[in-house]
């Protein structure tokens, strides 16, 4: 027997010692190729990028993969707890695989074999960190191995709350986010810090398979496997049973977080940083980058421009009547579910989608479009309303401007038309509305830093997402002739000089142009200074013919207007293309005494790890970090911004535009507490509006017309369309400010000088104004005009530099104003 015992013993020896020998064999060739675990201790997962406005509002967020990355510290112990009790109980005690659940799962899968049901896992948290970061998903059983020696080696390697970071920054929740912080903000629009037990379970039901529980498609399954969590975190003693019973009565309650931009009506402002992100950094940097860009937007001059362009485009469109229904629908049965699938802008907030449910002649019967659940589900609810007939007696007007075609609300639309409409203050009452045709777009910035305050790219981003503040190049007529000007008083004019206001005729290519004044008609020799404020055409040219389009082309180009100017006659009044970011960013120059900007949307960009990689600001100041002060100067910001202009030019083209406003084009509709200076725009048969202005403070400028260029209708000048948009905005964004003058420059000298001739005035005499005159200028003694009436330009001259002339002169800019 005991031979026997001895002999199956060593029987078992050998195949306990061959079975041994093939398990470190297996081993060694499964560890042969195992990933290397240290490169958890550099994990840089894609994060998501988000946009500030410059009062640090949230204003956007982008990502491939919604993620923001949280340090174990920032995460709070119930979030904690409630993963460690869906997915590992024992996570701080076992070593890296959980013994007594893996034999739980074994036990399980045995007695559930040939049943069909997938079989039970028991990977521990460390186990997952390994497979999502080193290895597939395989199902098999060298991924399990290589999976279990990976988490004995990581568990060495790291301690446990490293291991929980990886895990809770790195697991898939749905709905395109990762990790615990972009989880709670997708699905309930909070930070970590502020979810409930009820939404923390859920999150912690959600790694299973967010699929499986998803929250309005899977109602049911989604609460039975949070309810299961929470009885797990009362079972594990996180949570008190009676708070547990509390947390399961809880509905849902998802809220999910959209994207794009997050801070109203900042769309446009928002999709041009992205642009300039991706332009400046690449599209992996904006989407995984995790970087953190300070913008220079202000949310309340952002709402502002918004509600000023708007209302200027809509007053004119309106006036332009009714241009027909969004869309038609069946109204017999249930008009809630047609009427739900329009889709309407979700950038006006203020306006209703309408289906008109009948119609006479005192109004019309509206439904209001039903709201939508998060889940995109039409509520139940159907809500109805009124239009009276004052309320849309502008669409009487046919869309064409013609006189009225239609005398009552009976003929401007039927039952089954889709409008829309907007509120009134007395309930149920509602004013049609319609989307405007004509657009715009309007930028403001601080003239002594470059910053971009606003920015509307058009009437709606959810009607077109097209910038035209800044991609749209259309021609700025007039308000470019204050650069003509500038150039001119920078080289020996002054605004006393007297220029002929005749007509004249220029010949080129066998091209005869003949340019007029708005209105047409003549004024004689006059002062550069009624030429600007009457903004006279044939003044301009003939100034700009007498000092050289080349002059008046370096001027372009110095101030950013143009990268590369025809030096054509025609330019002179503005038939070049450019934008109205750039028009702003040259005026800049002249509200700020001349010195040269560069506008920017970004004040400073930090990268993940909040390292400033951009800043706008590139002043410098050597002596601002002082420890301790030892009686040394005050430092001094230095500015080493380029001087493109003197700063006496600067404020006399300003003080020449002050007049624009006060006696000129602009006379008589802008009325604020401080000086304003700017000039009106409009370009060849009034298919652009513009006005440019500015306060010591702030330059806006901005433009109205047709995105395929067509004439807006006769009198439709920068004076009447451009200019009280303009006044509106400042109105608003000058408030609570305090009122500043334009700082006139240490040396000029103030003189009263006749309007007409630009000669010295006497004490007394009428029509005078004070002038401001550089040193060793001042009034002519004797009466001179520049530009003779047989004025005659050698076609040579103008075709000179440029095989483009022909074309210039004969399309470019007869009647501009």
């Amino acid at each position: 027997m005991i031979r026997l015992i001895g002999y199956f013993f060593g029987i078992g020896a050998f195949l306990l010692l061959g079975v041994a020998g093939a398990v470190a064999l297996y081993l060694g060739v499964v560890t042969k190729d195992l990933p290397d675990y240290e490169v958890l201790a550099k994990y840089s997962p894609p994060v998501t990028t988000r946009f500030h406005a410059g009062n640090g509002a949230l204003m956007a967020e982008y990502a491939r993969e919604r993620r923001l990355y949280l340090p174990i510290q920032a995460i709070p112990d119930r979030v904690k707890a409630a993963f460690i009790s869906a997915e590992d109980k024992n996570f701080y005690q076992h070593p890296g695989v959980d013994i007594t659940g893996l034999a739980r799962a074994i036990a399980v899968n045995l007695q559930n074999f040939g049943s069909g049901r997938r079989p039970v896992g028991a990977s521990t948290i460390t186990q997952q960190v390994a497979k999502n970061f080193l290895l597939s998903s395989d199902q098999t059983i060298d991924r399990k191995v290589k999976e279990a020696i990976l988490s004995f080696r990581i568990e060495q390697a790291y301690s446990k709350d490293r291991i929980l970071e990886l895990y809770l920054n790195e697991i898939f929740f749905g709905l395109n986010s990762y990790g615990i912080a972009g989880a709670a903000l997708t699905y309930f629009d909070k930070s970590v810090t502020e979810l409930t037990i009820a939404e923390t379970a859920y999150l912690a039901a959600l790694p299973k398979g967010p699929a499986n529980y998803h929250p309005f498609r899977k109602i049911d399954a989604a609460l039975e496997r949070r309810n299961w969590v929470i009885d797990r975190m009362v079972e594990n003693g996180y949570v008190t049973k009676a708070d547990g019973e509390e947390a399961k009565k809880q509905p849902l309650g998802v809220n999910p977080r959209r994207g794009g931009a997050h801070l109203f009506a900042s769309d446009f402002f928002a999709e041009e940083v992205r642009r300039q992100i991706i332009q400046k950094y690449g599209d992996n940097a904006l989407y995984e980058g995790g970087l953190s860009v300070r913008t220079s937007l202000d949310p309340r001059l952002q709402v502002a421009a918004r509600k000023a362009l708007q209302a200027g485009l809509l007053s004119y469109d309106e006036r332009r009547g009714f241009h027909g229904p969004v869309k038609s629908i069946e109204i017999g049965g249930d008009w809630g579910e047609p009427l739900g699938a329009v889709v309407a802008f979700s950038d006006v907030p203020e306006w209703k989608l309408a289906v008109v449910l009948s119609v006479d002649a005192q109004g019309a019967e509206i439904g209001i479009q039903p709201e939508k659940e998060a889940s995109g589900k039409i509520v139940a609810e159907r809500v109805t309303g009124h239009i009276s007939a004052k309320n849309m007696q502008w669409a009487y007007r046919s869309a064409t401007g013609d006189r009225k075609s239609a005398k009552s609300p009976e003929g401007v639309f039927g039952a089954g038309d889709v409008v829309y409409v907007e509120p009134l203050a007395e309930k149920g009452e509602y004013r049609l509305r319609q989307p405007p045709k004509v657009q715009g777009g309007l930028v403001a910035m601080d003239p002594q830093t470059g910053r971009v305050l606003a920015m509307v790219g058009g009437f709606s981003y959810g009607q077109s997402e097209f910038n035209r503040a800044t991609q749209a190049m259309r021609q700025p007529g007039s308000s470019f002739k204050p650069f003509v000007y500038a150039a001119a008083l920078d080289n020996g004019y002054t605004p006393a000089s007297v220029i002929l206001d005749a007509p004249i005729e220029i010949v080129a290519g066998g091209q005869v142009w003949r340019p007029e004044n708005y209105g047409g008609g003549s004024a004689g020799p006059s002062t550069l200074r009624l030429g600007i404020e009457k903004s006279r055409n044939l003044m301009t040219v003939r100034l700009a013919n007498d000092m050289g389009m080349n002059l008046v082309a370096e001027y372009a180009e110095r101030f950013g207007i143009y990268d590369k100017m025809p030096p054509l006659l025609a330019m002179s009044l503005g038939s070049g293309e450019t934008t109205v970011l750039r028009m702003v960013s040259a005026y800049s120059v002249l509200a700020n005494g001349g010195k040269q900007i560069k506008p920017s949307l970004i004040d400073r960009i930090q990268d993940r790890y909040g390292k400033t990689i951009f800043r706008h600001e590139d002043r410098t100041c050597d002596n601002c970090n002082a420890g301790d002060w030892q009686s040394q100067e005050e430092p001094v910001l230095t500015d080493n911004r380029e001087q493109v202009l003197d700063p006496m030019t600067s404020f006399q083209i300003t003080s020449m535009m002050e007049g624009v406003v006060l006696r000129g084009t602009a006379a008589g509709k802008i009325k604020l507490d401080r000086p304003v200076a700017g000039k009106t725009g409009t370009t060849n048969d009034e298919k652009d509006a513009w006005f440019v202005g500015y306060t010591p403070d702030m330059v806006a400028g901005l433009y109205l017309g047709f995105d395929n260029p067509a004439p807006l209708g006769r009198g439709a000048t920068g004076g009447s369309l451009a200019v009280p948009i303009f006044s509106d905005f400042m109105t608003e964004a000058v408030k609570g400010t305090r009122p500043s003058k334009f700082v006139v420059p240490e040396g000029m000298s103030m003189v009263a000088v006749n309007r007409k001739t630009g000669m010295a005035a006497q004490e007394g005499e009428p029509d005078t104004i004070i002038e401001a005159f550089k040193p060793g200028t001042g009034p002519a003694d004797t009466f001179s005009v520049i530009g003779g009436l047989d004025q005659y330009v050698p076609p040579e001259e103008i075709l000179k530099n440029s095989p483009q002339a022909n074309q210039a002169v004969t399309s470019g800019s007869n009647g501009l104003f």
